[in-house]
């Protein structure tokens, strides 16, 4: 009777049972209830019984798995466990690997690996893109095991007095790539770009050189005269700058507005968690005439592109815009600004009220815990007051005080 050898290539093809069926000499087809076939090696060295993977039987032929059972019969001969020896090999490839593999394949490798959790498409395009700018010229070429701090402190030494702020961000970024390749083997020790004890010892804080540049806003006294002038102008970057100013919403929240996120009925926008910088739904209240501004949309976006109907209208449109109205010195989100510098001089809201209709977080953590809703009421008189505020004759706006009404 044959001990080894057992099995056929066309039996293996054709069996469908679940068990397991013995080739011999260890080598064993397990079939699983799914009909997946796989093979299993299985043997005892120094009274312990152990088994060992060799993959699927789709992917490797009967001829091909007894050559790998005949080697680790060999192996045993030997007083050599076959588990420990393909560990060993393994982890050898992986070193080996690790002597070439460069920082800008395990940037790569990072971004691929990460780019279904980010937020959006422009986010993971400038993570990207900083890595390239910043780092790749002076650090993409080199094997990840080889960076050392002396590296990254002279890739960011040039840029880090004059923008502070990117310079960050890229140290992050290669940080984690550092991080990612530590984990999957490719090097070993402290990551040379942490910062605290570390670069913290060879650099400025980014506070300390930061210069805080603050968004260039209209004066509120001067809002509603040009509110005026923006209500004469045509098109869907009038519409959707006045919309943008009515609402203080961000930019890039209200551009892309789509009729779907609009409650007529019950006069709110509510705005997507992956739209929001705090990555939470907003709802925010509109006043008559945003309700009005935003029944004139008739694509799927309320403020479509001139020229590409079915995409957004673009920033530049309505930078353009500004310009066109003698307001190229000021800056779109700027405006909230406006609107915050107005609730707090010329209304009696109080400040968690401002700051909730801003889409802010605010107040300590013990605070946020307690305060469960989102004063829509509340900032629905607000943003009333505002639009009242912004559709005022000018000469009589300057010196308005709002006072705060009951619900």
């Amino acid at each position: 009777m044959t001990t080894i050898n057992r099995l056929t290539a066309k039996q293996v093809e054709k069996i469908k049972a679940a068990g397991d069926y013995c080739d011999g000499g260890g080598l064993y087809l397990q079939v699983s209830g799914k009909n997946a076939k796989s093979w299993i090696f299985r043997y005892s060295l120094r009274t312990r019984a152990r088994q060992m993977g060799l993959g699927s039987a789709s992917r490797i032929t009967l001829a091909a798995v007894r050559d790998e059972r005949d080697k680790y019969n060999r192996l045993l001969r030997d007083q050599i466990d076959p588990i420990e020896h393909r560990k060993r090999q393994r982890a050898e490839t992986a070193r080996a690997e690790a002597a070439t593999i460069t920082f800008k394949e395990a940037a790569a490798a990072y971004c691929a690996a990460h780019r279904a959790g980010w937020k959006s498409f422009k986010h993971a395009t400038q993570w990207a893109a900083s890595l390239s700018t910043y780092a790749e010229p002076t650090i993409g070429n080199l094997a990840v095991r080889d960076i050392n701090t002396g590296h990254i402190h002279r890739m960011l030494e040039p840029i880090w007095p004059v923008m502070p702020d990117t310079a960050s961000r890229v140290r992050g970024r290669i940080e984690s790539v550092l991080d990612w390749a530590r984990v999957k083997g490719y090097r070993d020790g402290e990551n040379p770009a942490r910062w605290r004890g570390n670069l913290d010892h060879l650099l400025p804080k980014p506070s300390k050189v930061r210069k805080v540049e603050h968004y260039a806003a209209l004066p509120y006294a001067e809002l509603p005269a040009f509110m005026e002038k923006l209500r004469r102008q045509q098109g869907p970057a009038a519409r959707a700058l006045e919309f943008t100013i009515l609402t203080s919403a961000r930019l890039s929240e209200s551009r892309n507005a789509t009729l779907q996120e609009i409650d007529h009925s019950s006069k709110v926008w509510t705005v997507p968690a992956e739209r929001m910088k705090g990555g939470k739904e907003h709802r925010v209240p509109l006043c008559k005439r945003a309700i009005e501004l935003a029944a004139m949309g008739d694509t799927q976006h309320l403020f479509p592109s001139p020229y590409f109907p079915d995409n957004a209208i673009s920033e530049s449109r309505l930078r353009e815009l500004l310009r066109h109205l003698g307001h190229g010195d000021i800056t779109i989100h700027g405006f909230r600004a406006t609107f915050k510098t107005w609730a707090m001089e010329r209304t009696r809201f109080d400040n968690p009220t401002v700051e909730s209709a801003l889409a802010h977080i605010s107040g300590s953590r013990v605070e946020r815990a307690y305060m469960r809703g989102d004063v829509l009421e509340k900032r629905r008189q607000l943003m009333n007051a505002w639009a009242d505020f912004c559709e005022s004759p000018p000469a009589k706006s300057a010196d308005r005080v709002v006072p705060l009404r009951s619900a």
